[in-house]
């Protein structure tokens, strides 16, 4: 290090960087920024060159808060990727060697958030500069190359970190290409990622880094290409999650061989980009059907719920099911038509009492605040209801969108979250982003130029334009009059000017008709989907509940002829218990008889449609109402032999390992005492609800209790709320229901609230994976005590689904 006298005043320091060499790093110092240039003159030409570059788009009108946040959002979309050359063109690839800037290319960029990125901000960049995103597209082919034919997930420099899931190059090239970056080696990058899509590497076999880190490009594509959907056990991050991921690779996959002129890969891939049909289980809940996680033998993980997030990569059921951004017709139809996937959308966005539902709302909500959800606002225009896409972008720019500290929602994520605010600013954004089309929001603004290099510029003028006036009341593109929310691809490649007419009244009737709908790309779709379902209930003594067996034909008409057969355990009767489908649903109604003991059952319904068969698991509690068996809505314990893949503790497929557990003193049905206070821990068979989320159940204790301590844990952080003690004379007072998080921080926090260690083991498990060797606990709350003369009879838990009850502690 340098040290400096006190006193010294200020100190100029120059610095040079190179990914290549010393003399590398002084070469770029001397070319950039030579030894008479001041500190002013760099700053000044710093600032020159973010002035030119911001102003590829000019806004007019809007409030001075509104345009900071605009450009802010810009200036975060034009970051990344970084260039990584020399000023003598050389950089150091993936492989330690140095190589050249590719011929006809200006730079060689690195640094690339591939799972994020891929949404919209290599199409804004390409969009404003086609030259730019030529040479990104050529640079990921090039470090591919280096890489002995790996395109990594998530690149820092030139160096793949396999983060996340997915295959987000194909998407990535698919929507330079579409925004007009074309000048880079297409049938050359194009046969390297088929080659990726089709043949199997020593990565893709491997377990390496799995989860989080999955090694290889397609991890357990032997299984994607033998079953056409990833199992719930694999190489990959998340099963249905990583369905849908590839699907939407395929489907850019088709894109960039229908540019290549090679028809028979391009069909090929636009039929494997539908295999997301095979993760939608039109039976998962009572609300309707949701991509769900599926075994390798056909049938789906038992105990969904529309916030689960067993399967999924930073989100849940409800938010992915969303995520098929090339066939959202297909997509409705799976939901039972246009109209249910209206009354989904509205659901999604909206809390019970209206209010918005952007972030933090729930697993059943929306998380604008992340990639997975941003692009849902948008849907709305294929469901015929485009004012809906307008009031509800907008509200989350409002909402989600300021100048403050925080401003930005969530992990701006290399720019990916910034360019969805400058699409949706313009009013536009492409929902399917391996093409051009780009579906219409509203201007915030009331005058919009975007500057292209080609001359191809793009103007808006949006007359009425205001932050409280979201609806289109009309639009003309080039002078006609257009009733289509959304634009061809035609538009982006030779630019054109719209004229919008807005209001604060919502316009219902313009865009509306089945017609105008954006397009969606249904070839390859299969012709119907079956399912089973819901796959688990919990009933008392005496009481029934419905399941069934549904079959839909995605193009009207009848459906496929599906046989079940249900086999049901002594205690349990099914009726009926076997029959037909050939359209609709039937309803199959399991009843627990009146003496049935409580706890677990297990039914097993066999579909079998043409010469395919499939054995679906229903998981069955039979319990009282008001215990706490019946209050039990999750599987937070694992078996290590098994796959974990029907525990879910924290929504992201973790959970404490049976054998750790009870090494640590906790053994299924086993007693336990802390504090002086005694209590059972769970007997509940692998991958059945062992914990209760608390979401306001009501807990009767077997006999009434003068003091009470909950056993359980936190999930996502600490957690603290109150539960409502009722007494045996029937007045109530509250008790502190207040956890550490289950792993304390992942070993970096401290045990909070008093909260005593009921038992600590060395690792946890991950659904589909190994063990996971974070330290997890279990504590005890510290004890409330009844007042003199009064004993407890019940307990209401509080409403956090993050607090995890297993048992209740009493003397």
């Amino acid at each position: 290090y340098v040290e400096f006298a006190p006193g010294a005043g200020p100190v100029g320091v120059k610095i040079g960087i190179s990914y290549v060499s010393q003399a590398g790093a002084a070469a770029n110092l001397a070319a950039e920024n030579p030894p008479k240039r001041s500190f002013e003159s760099v700053e000044n030409a710093a600032r020159r060159a973010w002035r030119d570059r911001l102003a590829a788009i000019r806004v007019g009108g809007g409030t001075d808060a509104e345009r900071t946040t605009f450009y802010t959002a810009l200036y975060h979309a034009l970051l990344h990727p970084n260039v990584i050359s020399d000023a003598d063109r050389r950089y150091r690839g993936p492989d330690g060697k140095t190589h050249t800037v590719a011929r006809g290319h200006q730079a060689q960029y690195g640094t690339f958030s591939g799972w994020d990125v891929y949404r919209d901000q290599v199409q804004l960049l390409t969009l404003l500069s086609p030259r730019t995103g030529s040479d990104i597209a050529q640079s990921l082919y090039e470090l591919a190359r280096q890489n002995g034919g790996v395109w990594d997930r998530w690149l820092h420099g030139a160096s793949g970190t396999h983060v996340m899931n997915g295959d987000p190059s194909p998407t990535a090239l698919a929507g330079i290409r579409a925004f007009g970056g074309t000048d880079f080696d297409l049938k050359g990058a194009l046969a390297s990622l088929v080659k990726a899509a089709t043949v199997p590497t020593a990565q893709d076999l491997s377990p390496a880094g799995k989860p989080v880190l999955s090694a290889g490009q397609r991890p357990s594509l032997d299984k994607y290409l033998k079953l056409h959907y990833m199992p719930s056990v694999s190489n990959a991050w998340g099963g249905a999650a990583e369905t849908l991921e590839m699907s939407t690779a395929d489907f850019s996959l088709s894109q960039l061989a229908s540019a290549a002129g090679q028809k028979r890969t391009a069909e090929t891939f636009a039929e494997r980009a539908q295999w997301w049909q095979n993760n939608f289980d039109i039976a998962a809940d009572a609300t309707g059907g949701y991509i769900a996680n599926r075994k390798a033998d056909g049938s789906w993980v038992t105990g969904f719920t529309p916030d689960t997030g067993n399967g999924f990569v930073e989100g849940t059921a409800a938010q992915y099911t969303w995520m098929v951004q090339h066939d959202p017709a297909g997509l409705f139809a799976a939901m039972g038509g246009r109209d249910k996937a209206l009354a989904r959308l509205d659901a999604f966005f909206h809390n019970s009492d209206g209010s918005w539902a952007f972030t933090g709302a729930g697993g059943d909500k929306a998380a604008l605040d992340n990639e997975p959800s941003i692009n849902v606002p948008y849907l709305y225009a294929y469901a015929g209801a485009p004012y809906k896409t307008q009031e509800t972008v907008r509200a989350a720019m409002r909402q989600l969108w300021t100048t403050e500290p925080g401003g930005i929602p969530g992990n701006d994520d290399l720019g990916a979250m910034s360019a969805w605010y400058v699409f949706s600013a313009l009013g536009m954004y492409p929902q399917v982003p391996s093409r051009s089309e780009l579906v219409l929001a509203s201007p915030l603004f009331e005058r919009a130029e975007i500057h292209r290099p080609g001359g191809n510029d793009i103007s808006v003028h949006a007359t009425g334009a205001a932050a409280a006036s979201p609806y289109v009341q009309s639009l003309k593109v080039n002078g006609r009059g257009s009733d289509r929310p959304w634009l061809p691809a035609s538009f982006v490649r030779d630019g054109g000017r719209l004229d919008y007419t807005l209001s604060s009244t919502p316009n219902t009737a313009w865009g509306s008709a089945p017609s105008a709908a954006p397009p969606s790309f249904r070839q390859g779709e299969q012709p119907y989907q079956i399912g089973v379902g819901p796959t688990a209930a919990t009933l008392a003594p005496g009481d029934s509940t419905k399941i069934g067996v549904r079959a839909l034909s995605l193009s009207g008409g009848q459906g496929p002829e599906v046989r079940f057969r249900v086999e049901a355990p002594a205690g349990v009767t099914a009726t009926p218990a076997e029959g037909t489908v050939t359209g609709g649903a039937q309803e199959i109604t399991l009843a627990a008889a009146p003496d049935a003991a409580q706890g677990y059952y297990d039914v097993k319904v066999t579909v079998t449609s043409g010469s395919q068969s499939y054995e679906q698991p229903v998981a069955l509690t039979v319990a009282a109402p008001g215990t706490l068996l019946a209050a039990r809505d999750n599987t937070g314990v694992s078996d290590d032999e098994g796959d974990h893949d029907e525990a879910d503790y924290d929504g992201g497929g973790w959970s404490y390992s049976r054998q750790a557990l009870a090494a640590a003193g906790l053994t299924p049905g086993g007693q336990g005492t802390v504090d002086g206070l005694t209590f059972t821990w769970p007997d509940a068979p692998a991958g059945r609800p062992d914990n209760a989320s608390a979401a306001g159940q009501s807990i009767t204790l077997a006999e009434p209790a003068a003091a009470l301590s909950f056993v359980g844990s936190a999930v996502n952080g600490d957690q603290q709320a109150e539960a409502t003690v009722t007494y045996t004379d029937g007045s109530t007072a509250q008790a502190d229901l207040a956890f550490t998080d289950w792993t304390v921080g992942g070993g970096g926090g401290a045990v909070q609230y008093g909260n005593r260690v009921v038992a600590k083991t060395a690792y946890r498990n991950v659904a589909g994976a190994d063990k996971d060797p974070v330290a997890t606990y279990v504590f005890a709350t510290r004890p409330f005590e009844a007042p003199a003369g009064r004993r407890i009879a019940s307990v209401r838990l509080p409403a956090d689904t993050d607090l995890h009850v297993f048992a209740l502690a009493v003397k």
